[in-house]
């Protein structure tokens, strides 16, 4: 009996380890895993990500994962990493180097996974909900450590209110929350639900204070008053909107007033600009004013396909004029914008493609509902930041892109694929 027992049991083990539904079901936990974790650290996100495609594997249907991928909304990403692979046979830097800068376009092919994936998972809410805990716990630890700052597990220079990574980092993260917030917030004043409301509206409030009081990002400062527009003039009445955009001018000014630590990086812009054209300084915004004259020269030169994958290090040492302490002597293989990175190296095709991928993705989020919301959020915050960064090839970002997209979007294309279905069982 205790032989037949235990048979019963490896029996079961094994049915339950053949299973396409138990497989599915690690899928989604490795892909909740990845989320959770990407705010705090860059390895263990790379390791549940790993996980996440070698589950894919056992069961997936070849045929129609092959068929999914002729959607432009796949086909764009694919595309534009073909282009930089492809874009390596005409480039002058030596083939190391080449080849590292494919690296960062290596992410988007998991993007078509992702939106296979969830396209037919029920579990793809967990993973968005999952990110905005995990944002949660570390804006309470920013908190902390604001006050206690020893308590940072950040290697190398202790930042105000970073726990890990960066500020930039951070910054997007809560920035995301913020405004993804928003809907939801909206949707339960109408529904008359206050208590679910007046909860929301203090997490959003918790995160701008951080953003406002300890980390203070001029990124964020840009894409937040942008993204809430975009939300008023999707989902708001105009009396709503001018309530609302008083409000919020209102707690801005307060905020202003309250906070040193705002006014200081807010008045790092001027300080930095004039610094940059009296002595040709190597500030921040110096810096980028420098990298972006320099690409539009190398743009002119190769406007059609570029210099090739991995040139632009080579083409800003040799326009390098002047010591490390001078904008004009600063050598870079990331021009600190998106476009201006892509259009160096592979050109017009390039930058066809790049926008073309952002487009595709703003559409597939046109609908109604909080997913919509999110997916067509995370497509803005990195068109928007973009324009600062290469926020699509940086590791942390392009993963807040790639993961939004995919998760978001294949749940939005499960919900449309499932509609006729849903209808011809009410008819």
């Amino acid at each position: 009996m205790t032989a037949l027992a235990g048979e019963t049991t490896a029996q079961m083990l094994w049915r339950r380890f053949r299973s396409p539904a138990a497989w599915s079901e690690t899928v989604d936990l490795f892909a909740i895993l990845t989320v959770a974790s990407l705010p705090w650290s860059t390895s263990l996100a790379a390791i549940f990500n790993a996980a996440f495609l070698v589950c894919m594997v056992p069961f997936l249907d070849i045929r129609a994962f092959l068929q999914s991928l002729t959607r432009p909304i796949c086909a764009a990403p694919i595309a534009l990493f073909v282009l930089a692979l492809v874009g390596t046979l005409w480039s002058d830097a030596a083939w190391g180097v080449r080849l590292y800068a494919v690296g960062p376009t290596v992410k988007l092919l998991v993007l078509p996974v992702l939106l296979y994936h969830f396209e037919r998972s029920s579990r793809g809410n967990w993973v968005l909900i999952a990110f905005f805990v995990s944002c949660a716990l570390l804006m309470v630890a920013s908190w902390v450590v604001a006050f206690y700052p020893n308590l940072t597990i950040k290697s190398g220079g202790i930042e105000r209110g970073i726990i890990v990574k960066n500020h930039i980092d951070q910054g997007q993260e809560f920035t995301l929350c913020v405004v993804a917030l928003a809907y939801p917030v909206a949707m339960a004043l109408r529904e008359r639900r206050y208590w679910l409301a007046g909860l929301l509206i203090v997490l959003a409030i918790s995160f701008f204070a951080n953003m406002t009081f300890v980390v203070a990002s001029r990124t964020a400062l840009v894409t937040v008053p942008v993204m809430l527009a975009i939300f008023g003039l999707l989902h708001l009445r105009w009396c709503s909107i001018l309530i609302i955009a008083a409000c919020l001018v209102a707690i801005a000014l307060t905020a202003w007033e309250a906070s040193p630590y705002l006014r200081g990086t807010v008045g790092t812009f001027s300080s930095e600009y004039q610094l940059y054209k009296e002595r040709g300084a190597s500030t921040s915004i110096g810096l980028r004013l420098e990298f972006w004259r320099k690409s539009l020269g190398f743009f002119a030169e190769a406007p059609i396909k570029g210099h090739g994958t991995g040139a632009t290090r080579g083409l800003f040492e040799k326009v390098a004029v002047g010591g490390h302490d001078m904008a004009s002597g600063e050598v870079i293989g990331n021009p600190h914008n998106q476009t201006l990175n892509v259009a160096v190296q592979w050109g017009v095709i390039g930058i066809v493609i790049l926008y073309a991928t952002w487009i595709l993705h703003l559409l597939m989020f046109r609908g109604d509902g909080l997913v919509n919301w999110i997916g067509l959020l995370v497509v803005v915050q990195n068109v928007i930041t973009s324009l600062f960064n290469s926020h699509l090839f940086d590791f942390h970002e392009g993963w807040m892109y790639v993961l939004g997209v995919g998760v978001a979007g294949g749940i939005v294309l499960g919900a449309r694929r499932n509609e006729p279905k849903v209808k011809e069982a009410g008819s």
